[in-house]
C-alpha cells in the first residue's frame, strides 16, 4: 500500500521515518520530494569499468549554485535528505515529471529497502542533445512510501547503509564476484 501524506506525516511526527532536513511543502499528497545537493561525480572517460576490482575513476565535484550536465552525459549526485526508513517501510524513488521532459533520467536502482538510512545516491542521465543545467537544493526526485505486508526476516544492513554524500557502485563487494 501507497503510503498518504497523512500517514507519512504521522510516521514522522512519532519518530518511526526521518527525513532531514525537510520543510513541510515538500511532503506531497503520497511522495515526499526530496532535493539536489552540491556533492556530484563523474566517471572519467579513458577509465574501464571492471566490476570485480573497482567502480571506476570518478572526479568529484562540489558546486555552489549549478553543474551542468551535458548531452549524453552520466553523472552521480546525492540529496540534501538524510532518511531512515523503518523495519516494515520501504521506497521508491521516482524522478520529476517536468524533468524527465526535458530528457533528464534520474535513478537510484529506484528501489530503498526497509531498514535502509542514508542519502540518497542518484544516477542522473541526459538523454537530450542540449546540455541541462540543474541548481543545489531544486527538487530533483520523490521518495513513494509502501508499506510491507509484515516485518521482513531481515531489514536493509548492507553496504550502502548510513552513505553519505555520493557514493560510487560498491558492486566490487559482492559475495558472487
Amino acid at each position: 500500500m501507497i503510503l498518504s501524506d497523512r500517514s507519512i506525516r504521522s510516521l514522522m511526527e512519532k519518530g518511526e521515518l526521518t527525513i532531514h532536513p525537510l520543510d513541510k511543502e515538500q511532503v506531497q499528497c503520497s511522495s515526499v520530494d526530496l532535493r539536489l545537493g552540491n556533492e556530484f561525480a563523474r566517471y572519467e572517460p579513458s577509465s574501464v569499468i571492471d566490476v570485480r576490482k573497482s567502480s571506476g575513476k570518478l572526479t568529484r565535484v562540489e558546486v555552489e549554485e549549478y553543474i551542468e550536465i551535458k548531452p549524453k552525459e552520466f553523472l552521480l549526485a546525492t540529496t540534501v535528505e538524510y532518511i531512515k526508513l523503518p523495519s516494515n517501510i520501504t521506497a521508491f524513488v521516482e524522478g520529476r515529471s517536468s524533468l524527465g521532459r526535458l530528457g533528464l533520467f534520474i535513478e537510484n536502482a529506484g528501489w530503498v529497502d526497509a531498514g535502509f538510512e542514508g542519502q540518497i545516491t542518484l544516477e542522473l542521465y541526459n538523454a537530450n542533445s542540449s546540455p541541462i543545467r540543474l541548481y543545489v537544493g531544486m527538487r530533483i526526485c520523490q521518495l513513494v512510501f509502501a508499506r510491507l505486508d509484515g516485518e521482513p526476516y531481515k531489514v536493509y544492513s548492507g553496504k550502502y547503509r548510513g552513505q553519505r554524500g555520493v557514493t560510487p557502485s560498491k558492486i566490487n563487494m559482492d559475495v558472487d564476484l
